[in-house]
């Protein structure tokens, strides 16, 4: 399929519009607006004030707020003293919440409201491929990202509270939108974080102190690519709420099976909604409610030119194409966050409550799966997650500040399949293998497990010398599932300023992951014996938590004012180190174990952050093996079982090069029109393939490849004036600048399901009004 002649002319106008637009405006200068200039950057945090994002700003209306580091201010007109003094305590409990959870001795990387801004796309860029702009990020297929070669092992936090793990695996439950700024946390991590812990994802949702009043936005473009949404916020007295919602309709769901410009059967419809609302009792408590919805459906992409297995007869008048299977998937995620703060003293506390649904359920083509695969399999998942988090810090005296608390989830995982198989086995071809009639049956199979995970913590942030920082504690971790077992976790930090403008730093973390709850039981596998649909094996060894020991040092330094440069190195030892796998057509992750495992690697990045110029640029390099699979065994065929029990092999999602940069400059930035242009970049060598010629699981990389994306934002303050404040906002994406065709998957390796390409060319347009 080519480009619509009548896409490019809206496009190429749209682009000279803003153009000319930016050029009329430069001589408007009599308005005041709203500057904030702040960049992608990566840091070494020294402590928990510590921010290498600042914000610079002239006159602001009541409209336009104003950021410093991690707090929310508003410049409010001397009349609403009253609304004044509650933006006053806002950002003192802001502030306050944010020294909660401290990243001493940990890597950050920080996206600043004005460089979620500055990325294409906008609010409107999927959370996955903002964090592909921060250092040791590597894609992967079905929206999945790999940071430090650890498979999905990131926890999500709004504001501060951990979310339960879900079962979205190319669902985006989480959107940009959601988002006033966050960080991505990783390195040697303090006590305090525990569960899943390759990264923390921090995002500080929008509100309406820092996002007050409206904005109705209209995106799209190419491949049918429909994006309304709408965001409202306000405050008033103590009261303050604010809620987003929005519809993504698109061709480009998951990831295209082939090296085309369009993917054949890739409809995807998705629904988001965000709704906070907080209640400040008194300059030193503070009661807040978020809740969450993300209802998605897609079409799984086909994958034409298959041969399906000639060993099963189809049943009379049955044929099936595989490039015309008509396979889809639902996925659904609700959650909900009650937290109160509050200030006692020296004392400083969140405590909260939340719940989270997740749901995933599969709908196979009866004919083409059955023929393909040998199991047309209807599968259903769920699992309620509910649970309670603490945190407290104790300023107990100049150079001690004492951190604890404790997390504990509850969990129901529920799995429904109806397999519909080839049961009449008429004899075995020349290499052993049952050949089947026509004759099949449906297999019904479910199961319930509820269990829990639970974590406690206690750490002392101790300052020694004024320009030494030891963070220390220890960090106690249970899981009762599938598998019981915990563990005590002792945890360092040293942070070191010998000069001015530099900070090294060394860390040990010793790490206790539980394995995921939703996995296969023995009694699935047995159900399907002596079928179409039988497994390589019966053998299912549980899934056991997956033990690390963790070394992480590096340093970060100031070069010139806005411009800083910090390099990192790490080191993991794991014990029953944990992968993820698709197996079989349902797009649904199953666990697994290596016995043993080891990932290292490092990291350099630099960013610039002056006037109207943003610059940054990250570069990793990193290696991550295991060797033997001790748990669901059946999922892998005899021969590669027996090359991973005696040697090490890259784990599938392993990249050892990954390097993303972006620059952003503002035109005209003083004046009422400015024009914001910028670009990003992301590179992968390419992840891991089967060396089919050798023998060897995950023995090739992929071929290297980089992506450029682009835009070009015309921002009008105040289009109409005072008679209906509110900017305007004209917008061009243009995704995979070059049109490079590029390889995710070649549909070999541990675990890997089909084949997937990258995005191609897509070109995109918005306008959005604010009121």
């Amino acid at each position: 399929m080519t480009y619509r002649p009548s896409g490019l002319l809206l496009c190429s106008s749209f682009l000279s519009s803003l153009l000319v637009t930016g050029h009329t405006a430069a001589a408007q200068t009599n308005t005041s607006t709203t500057q904030q200039v702040t960049a992608t950057s990566t840091s070494t945090s020294t402590s928990t004030s510590t921010s290498t994002s600042t914000s610079t700003s002239t006159k602001a209306s009541t409209k336009s707020p104003v950021r410093k580091g991690s707090e929310s201010v508003q410049l409010i007109p001397r009349n609403t003293e009253h609304d004044a003094e509650q933006v006053i305590v806002t950002a003192h409990l802001d502030r306050a919440r944010s020294e909660l959870s401290p990243t001493t001795g940990a890597s950050v990387y920080r996206f600043s409201r004005q460089a979620l801004e500055n990325i294409p796309g906008g609010d409107n860029a999927p959370l996955n491929q903002v964090l592909l702009q921060a250092p040791g990020v590597a894609q992967d297929s079905y929206g999945q990202i790999h940071v430090r070669g650890d498979h999905n092992e990131v926890q999500f936090r709004l504001d501060g509270v951990q979310l339960p793990e879900g079962l979205n695996v190319f669902g985006q439950a989480l959107m940009t939108r959601f988002a006033d700024n966050m960080s991505l946390t990783t390195g040697a991590l303090p006590s305090q974080f525990g569960f899943l812990q390759a990264a923390v994802v921090d995002i500080t949702t929008k509100n309406g102190t820092t996002n007050p009043g409206g904005n109705l936005s209209f995106y799209g473009g190419a491949r049918d690519y429909f994006f309304p949404s709408l965001q409202y916020g306000f405050h008033k007295g103590k009261w303050d709420f604010f809620a987003t919602a929005d519809f993504v309709h698109d061709r480009v769901g998951i990831e295209n099976t082939t090296g085309s410009f369009n993917a054949p059967h890739d409809l995807s419809n998705q629904y988001h909604f965000l709704g906070h609302a907080r209640y400040t009792v008194d300059e030193d408590t503070r009661i807040s409610l978020i809740a969450g919805i993300s209802n998605a459906e897609y079409q799984l992409p086909n994958n034409p030119g298959q041969d399906w297995n000639t060993n099963y007869t189809p049943p009379a008048g049955t044929t099936a194409n595989s490039a015309s299977l008509n396979e889809h998937q639902k996925q659904i995620t609700d959650f909900a966050v009650l937290a109160l703060q509050k200030e006692i003293g020296a004392f400083s506390l969140q405590d909260s409550v939340f719940t989270r649904y997740s749901s995933l359920r599969y709908s196979p083509d009866m004919a083409g799966d059955l023929l393909y695969l040998g199991n047309a399999q209807q599968a259903a998942r769920s699992v309620f997650s509910t649970g309670t988090q603490h945190d407290v810090t104790w300023r107990a005296a100049p150079q001690h500040t004492v951190r604890f608390g404790f997390q504990m989830f509850v969990e129901r995982n529920v799995s429904k399949t109806a397999s519909t198989v080839f049961s009449n086995q008429i004899g075995t071809d020349s290499d052993d293998n049952p050949i089947y009639d026509s004759q099949t049956a449906t297999k019904y199979d479910g199961s319930g497990k509820t269990g829990m995970v639970y974590g406690l913590y206690a750490q002392d942030e101790w300052q020694p010398l004024r320009n030494l920082t030891i963070n220390y504690g220890l960090r106690f971790d249970g899981v009762s599932e599938y598998t019981s077992e915990h563990q005590v976790s002792p945890r360092v930090n040293v942070v070191w300023k010998p000069w001015h403008g530099g900070t090294l730093h060394a860390g040990y973390s010793r790490y206790f992951t539980p394995p995921p709850f939703e996995v296969v039981s023995g009694s699935s596998l047995y159900n399907l014996n002596n079928t179409s649909g039988q497994s390589n094996s019966t053998v299912n060894s549980k899934v056991r938590a997956e033990r690390d020991h963790y070394f992480d040092a590096g340093f970060d330094q100031t070069i010139l004012p806005g411009w800083h440069i910090s390099f990192d190195a790490y080191y993991k030892l794991a014990k029953n180190l944990i992968d993820e796998g698709q197996f079989g057509a349902p797009i649904i992750l199953s666990g697994f174990n290596y016995r043993h495992g080891q990932v290292n690697g490092y990291e350099v990045s630099t960013s610039y952050d002056r006037g109207p110029l943003s610059l940054y640029g990250n570069f990793a390099w990193s290696r991550a093996i295991g060797k033997q699979i001790t748990s669901a065994q059946f999922n892998f065929d005899a021969n590669e079982l027996a090359y991973i029990s005696n040697h090490w092999v890259h784990l599938d999602h392993d990249q050892r090069w990954s390097a993303s940069a972006g620059a952003a400059y503002t035109f005209f930035r003083k004046t009422r029109a400015p024009l914001r242009l910028s670009a990003t970049m992301v590179y992968g060598s390419g992840l891991r393939a089967d060396d089919d010629v050798n023998g060897i699981p995950n023995g090739l990389a992929l071929t290297p490849y980089a992506t450029v994306n682009f835009s070009a934002v015309q921002t009008i303050h105040n289009t109409f004036g005072s008679a209906w404040p509110g900017d305007t906002q004209l917008r061009l994406d243009v995704m995979n600048l070059g049109d490079h065709t590029y390889m995710l998957r070649d549909g070999s390796g541990i675990g890997v399901g089909a084949p997937q390409y990258g995005l191609r060319r897509t070109i995109l347009c918005g306008i959005s009004q604010g009121f």
